[in-house]
C-alpha cells in the first residue's frame, strides 16, 4: 500500500515508518522538517520525506489538496488536535478510496467511574484537549457511518519510550522527583497515591496503527483504546522506580493544596491533568479486530525511557541504575 504518515518524526512515527516499510508499503512521511526522529533507522532512507507547515496550508485552505494529491492508500494522521482540522481533510479526501486513521488520546475519556475503561462505558471529556479528541472521533465515525470517508480512530494512552521524558510518578515531566527516588528522599504525593496512570511503548503504538492500516476491513468506522495491558498506581510506580537505583520509596501523602503550594504550577497542572482523570483501559476491542499485541507492560515501558535519560546524561542520579 502507499501510506502517508503525517506528524512522522514523533514518538508515534518514529517507530511506524520504520515498521511500515519492514512490511513492503510506500511510505510518505509529512513532517515540519524541525527535527528528526527519536530514534535512527535504516527504512528512513526508503521513504520520500516532505517538509510541509501543516498549520500554515490549513490557514491556507490547501493541506487536505496536498494530502489527496499523493494518491494514498492509507492516510496516518498522528497531528490533529482540533476538530476544524479533522474536518478540513476528511472533506478534501471524501469521495476517495483512501482509508484515514486518526491519532486521537484516551482522554477523550473522562474520570474513571467503571475499570478498565472500555470504548462504551467511557465518561464525557474535560478540557480543550480531550474536548477536542472526543469530537474528532465522533465526527469520524459519523462519517463514515453516513458513507463518507472510510476512517479509523486510535487513542493512545501517555506515549513513553527512549528519546523523551515519561510522564513520572506523580504524573508530570518533573524529573527531580526521580532523582529524589533514587536518592532515597522523601517525596510528598497528592492525594491517596491510588491514582492511576495509563502508559504505553511509543512502538506498541505504532504497532496498533499498522494493524489498523493493514486490516481495514476490520477498523473502518471504529474507534480503539491503545494502552499496556498494565497500569501504574502513583504509589507504585514511586515504589517501582525507587528499587531501580536499590532504594525503597518514602512517600509523604500530602493535599492537593499542599502539593500546588510546594510545586511549580507547570508541575502541579499536569500532576492534578493525569491523577484526576485515574484512568485503566481495556484494549480488548483492539486485541480482537485488530490482532493488537501489546509487548511492553507499563513497567517496562517507563523503564525504557528512564534508561535511555540515564544512559544520555539527562537525568541526574545518587545512585546507577541497577536494573
Amino acid at each position: 500500500m502507499r501510506i502517508v504518515v503525517i506528524g512522522a518524526t514523533g514518538h508515534i512515527g518514529t517507530f511506524l515508518v520504520p515498521r511500515l516499510v519492514r512490511a513492503g508499503h510506500d511510505v510518505v512521511t509529512i513532517s515540519r522538517g524541525t527535527r528528526t526522529p527519536y530514534a535512527d533507522a535504516p527504512e528512513w532512507q526508503q521513504v520520500e520525506q516532505l517538509t510541509v507547515d501543516r498549520e500554515q496550508e490549513d490557514r491556507d485552505g490547501v493541506f487536505g489538496d496536498r494530502i489527496v494529491g499523493l494518491g494514498a492508500d492509507a492516510v496516518v494522521d498522528l497531528v490533529c488536535f482540533t476538530l476544524s482540522s479533522a474536518e478540513a481533510l476528511v472533506g478534501a479526501l471524501r469521495g476517495t478510496d483512501t482509508h484515514l486513521v486518526h491519532c486521537g488520546s484516551i482522554w477523550r475519556a473522562g474520570v474513571s467511574h467503571v475499570l478498565p475503561i472500555t470504548e462504551g462505558n467511557a465518561t464525557p471529556p474535560f478540557g480543550d484537549y480531550g474536548v477536542q479528541k472526543d469530537a474528532i472521533a465522533r465526527m469520524l465515525q459519523q462519517e463514515t457511518a453516513s458513507g463518507g470517508l472510510a476512517t479509523t480512530s486510535l487513542h493512545p494512552g501517555h506515549i513513553s519510550g527512549p528519546g523523551w521524558t515519561p510522564i513520572g510518578p506523580l504524573g508530570n515531566l518533573d524529573l527531580s522527583v526521580l532523582t529524589k527516588l533514587s536518592a532515597g528522599e522523601a517525596i510528598e504525593v497528592p492525594g491517596l497515591g491510588a491514582e492511576t496512570m495509563a502508559h504505553v511503548h511509543a512502538d506498541d503504538v505504532a504497532q496498533a496503527f499498522q494493524l489498523a492500516v493493514e486490516h481495514r476491513d476490520e477498523a473502518v468506522g471504529e474507534a480503539f483504546f491503545v494502552t499496556a495491558p498494565t497500569a501504574l498506581t502513583a504509589r507504585g510506580y514511586a515504589h517501582l522506580a525507587a528499587s531501580w537505583f536499590g532504594q525503597e520509596a518514602r512517600l509523604d501523602p500530602v493535599s492537593w493544596d499542599r502539593f500546588r503550594a510546594t510545586t511549580a504550577p507547570e508541575h502541579a497542572d499536569a500532576s492534578w491533568e493525569h491523577l484526576s482523570r485515574s484512568q485503566v483501559f481495556s484494549t480488548d476491542k483492539a486485541r480482537r479486530l485488530l490482532g493488537y499485541q501489546p509487548a511492553w507492560t507499563a513497567e517496562a515501558t517507563v523503564l525504557d525511557a528512564v534508561r535511555w535519560l540515564v544512559d544520555h546524561g539527562e537525568l541526574d542520579t545518587a545512585r546507577p541504575l541497577l536494573v
